[in-house]
């Protein structure tokens, strides 16, 4: 959430990053409402003076009528507070609710653009390789090695559904472990979080209203289901003030994560690049504002250590204003290329959220002993999405006879496997 204060002294120039934004929001609509909101306030404040001073006066006056005068005068005081404090309410819980779909806006250096095809190669490590046979896409090599059943999920669930089974589930659970293994060694706390939250967590999160449609609800008991770790990680300090000593704060979570996908119909419909249910191993900090642009680039930092490890080709891209997404001040994919598909699959969107979500949240830290309080910075990334490693790892490690080498890293976690066959 952005601070109303800024609206109301720069409303131009967070009109012109929403035109950057390639976005709409009602900020007229909020520069209207909290007009009227300050209006009311200024006139319950003295209203509430004068009935404090009328009020004492009374307890000296000795004329019986001009005392009972003053008291009638007060209660219609009183009638206008209440009347008045009812109309501010409303205009209160409006104003909260056109904010919540004000985007975050872009940080210092973000390219401009309207749309992904302004996105900025920062680097690529690696060349997507020549091979001397045709390789498979990932949505034939699997069932030809019978570690993806895709008739079966889609039986169990619907589309959109697969079962791993045999060594493709064993494959995906050694290298959730190894991945945790390696954050954990770069200095992150592991985190099991509830897979459904309740509302205030998604809208803390920045999730709701904005994506209401792509989560999946139970509404008898108001849970949400969790498209991402990011979103309890999040509220984890909610309505916290964390002292000077506490950031920064480095979290890892495995999760199962849950999307409806509605914004991608008719996408990536063919094998596991995009599901209703995929898990993912999420890194996330809570930071000073001075050092989130660096601990930032720290994350990169870590994700890529993945894919280096992994010795897959991928690259990273900085997102331009048009593709920054809803949260997001700075934000950054990491790419694996996936020769048997032809394309390069987003493994990790790396975010710096700023102070956005935490303003939300109501998460807090002193910049030292005594200071009043401050929004922390808060920053998210995948380290890594788990279906489109898999699919990396398939369609590069492939061999012509169609079986697929278990990559050395992964091999402690997989005693006695070398091969898919």
């Amino acid at each position: 959430m952005l601070d109303i204060a800024l609206i109301r002294e720069k409303p131009d120039l967070v009109k012109a990053a929403l035109i950057d934004l390639n976005v709409e929001a009602p900020i007229d609509e909020i520069l209207t409402l909290d007009e009227q909101r300050r209006e009311i306030l200024t006139e319950v404040e003295a209203l509430r003076a004068e009935r404090n001073t009328v009020s004492r006066e009374i307890g000296r006056m000795q004329d019986q009528a001009e005392r009972q005068a003053q008291i009638e005068r007060m209660r219609a005081v009183r009638d206008r507070i209440d009347a008045l404090e009812t109309q501010l309410n409303g205009i209160e819980d409006r104003l909260q609710d056109a904010l919540l779909w004000v985007p975050n806006l872009p940080g210092p250096g973000v390219p401009v653009g309207p749309d992904e095809s302004h996105n900025v190669l920062v680097r690529q490590e690696g060349q997507p390789p020549s091979l001397d046979f045709e390789p498979l896409p990932h949505w034939e090599l699997g069932p030809m090695l019978n570690i993806i059943d895709f008739e079966r999920g889609v039986k169990l669930s619907g589309t959109r559904f697969y079962v791993l089974k045999g060594l493709g589930a064993y494959l995906q659970r050694a290298l959730t472990n190894w991945m945790l293994d390696v954050h954990r060694a770069q200095g992150y706390t592991e985190i099991y979080p509830p897979y459904m939250v309740r509302r205030e967590m998604m809208v803390g999160a920045a999730q709701l209203p904005k994506f209401g449609e792509n989560i999946y609800h139970d509404a008898e008991e108001d849970y949400w289901f969790i498209g991402t770790a990011e979103i309890p990680l999040t509220n984890l300090h909610r309505d916290e003030i964390l002292e000077p000593e506490a950031l920064p704060l480095y979290y890892q979570a495995y999760s199962t994560c849950f999307r409806r996908e509605k914004m991608s119909a008719g996408r990536d419909v063919r094998g596991i690049k995009r599901v209703h249910q995929f898990d993912k191993v999420e890194l996330y900090k809570l930071t000073t504002p001075e050092s989130s642009y660096d601990e930032l680039e720290a994350m990169i930092h870590d994700a890529e250590a993945i894919c280096q490890a992994l010795e897959i080709p991928y690259r990273l891209i900085e997102m331009c204003t048009g593709d920054l997404g809803f949260q997001a001040a700075k934000k950054y994919d990491l790419e694996m290329w996936a020769p048997g598909a032809g394309e390069w699959l987003e493994v990790s969107s790396l975010s710096n959220c700023t102070d956005f979500q935490a303003r939300r949240a109501g998460i807090r830290y002193r910049p030292e002993a005594g200071a009043r309080p401050r929004f922390v910075h808060t920053l998210n990334g995948s380290g890594l999405a788990l279906p489109r490693t898999v699919i990396a790892i398939l369609e590069n490690y492939q061999q012509p006879d169609g079986s697929v080498v278990i990559p050395g890293v992964l091999k402690p976690y997989m005693p006695g496997i070398d091969r898919i066959t």
